[in-house]
């Protein structure tokens, strides 16, 4: 009879085996390493959907310029990840394909939902043959459709959710509870990028630097994407207090 931990190996390392209790353990590895990526935000405003990331620099040498956290999918779609950027890459990739042969196809750009589910069915079927690994990344697609703000997020299970605000990363918990306290339906763009500020600096625990956070909006009046010009996440970053009330405690 072989050892209990020979036995639980097996599971361990196949994906396409289940365990005893119902668990595959390389896709929960796989959300391990999406825990582990840096945070990324999305809220979905009255007037479009803005995301915005923590782009993790580990070195002044380092180019900040070619960390990419936020992706242009179409002139309606954007996609924030986090996780193994590698593959977010090529997820990404193939969201944009998936776009241009809905474009040639039907004349017509492809819906934010279609998009998201077709990436997530793609997803899903790593889960289900051996010779392939999960994909090590969890995205929020962002976008607008007939005049409608869009957030979706997707994990390496397939499994795709729509949030009116949502996070993926190591400061999830910290991020989800702030929106769960500040968040409004009808709250507009310019509101909800100083709520995800707080968020982020909530969940780096006051180690925030903002020279490091990129800005991605959709809006509905034009639904097109756009990263801000680091002019314009200064302007919001200097109305913002980023103090915490430990910080306050501790000046007076």
């Amino acid at each position: 009879m072989q050892p209990m931990n020979a036995q639980m190996g097996g599971y361990d390392r196949a994906i396409t085996v289940f365990s005893p209790d119902g668990r595959l353990y390389q896709v929960e590895y796989a959300r391990e390493a999406v825990k582990r990526g840096t945070t990324a935000v999305g809220v979905k405003c009255s007037d479009g959907v803005v995301l915005i990331v923590d782009k993790r620099v580990s070195t002044k040498l380092l180019e900040q310029s070619s960390i990419e956290k936020i992706f242009k999918v179409d002139d309606h779609i954007a996609v924030a990840s986090s996780g193994l950027v590698g593959d977010a890459r090529a997820l990404v990739d193939r969201a944009r394909v998936e776009s241009q042969v809905n474009r040639v196809t039907y004349n017509e750009s492809i819906d934010v939902e279609t998009l998201s589910k077709k990436i997530c069915d793609h997803m899903q079927t790593l889960t289900q043959y051996g010779g392939a690994r999960p994909y090590g990344t969890a995205l929020l697609i962002a976008g607008i459709s007939d005049g409608v703000p869009r957030l979706f997020e997707t994990d390496p299970s397939g499994t795709l959710l729509e949030y009116k605000a949502s996070a993926i990363g190591t400061g999830r918990p910290a991020v989800m509870k702030v929106f769960e306290e500040d968040y409004q339906e009808d709250m507009k763009i310019v509101e909800a990028i100083p709520m995800g500020l707080k968020a982020l600096h909530a969940a780096t625990e006051g180690k925030f630097d903002v020279n490091n956070v990129e800005i991605g909006v959709i809006g509905t009046e034009d639904g097109g994407f756009r990263r801000m010009s680091r002019e314009e996440v200064d302007k919001y970053v200097e109305n913002f207090n980023f103090d915490t009330p430990e910080e306050k405690q501790e000046e007076e």
